[in-house]
């Protein structure tokens, strides 16, 4: 089920985020739907060559969870995205729990815009960070 809010009901300080277990099978069908087949994610011997020493999530993958959380949650549905930056700090292992949060810090009622800042954890660590900017529905 989705929740959201209209520009109206909008407050800066406003949080709101979701988490998700990344899996073999995400991996292959991020994979086969995005055409990343970078060795990193789907190579075992290749992955422990790399710097990370064994094999990651697709970067994507995880910032993806920002945009769900972005169209079904705050604001929420009928939220377009406008940008979005991302800075990524740390790999993600299959077998992690990502958690993605949003923070509203901006409202442009003029033209019905709010940013946020974005950032995904494992645990504790912040392993992406970012900010968006999104149009946001009105009431009516």
């Amino acid at each position: 089920m989705t929740t959201g809010y209209c520009f109206e009901e909008l407050r800066i300080g406003q949080s709101a985020s979701l988490s998700k277990t990344i899996t073999e099978a995400d991996i292959q069908g991020y994979a086969a739907i995005s055409l990343d087949r970078n060795p990193l994610h789907l190579d075992d011997a290749a992955a422990r060559r790399s710097g990370f020493g064994g094999r990651v999530a697709h970067g994507m993958l995880s910032a993806g969870l920002i945009s769900a959380l972005l169209g079904t949650r705050l604001p929420g549905p009928g939220t377009i995205y406008l940008n979005q930056s991302l800075r990524f700090r740390a790999p993600v292992r299959i077998g992690s729990t990502v958690t993605a949060v949003v923070e509203i810090t901006d409202l442009k009622p003029a033209g019905k815009r709010a940013t946020l800042r974005t950032w995904c954890l494992v645990k504790e660590e912040v392993v992406i960070d970012g900010e968006a900017c999104v149009l946001v529905p009105t009431r009516g």
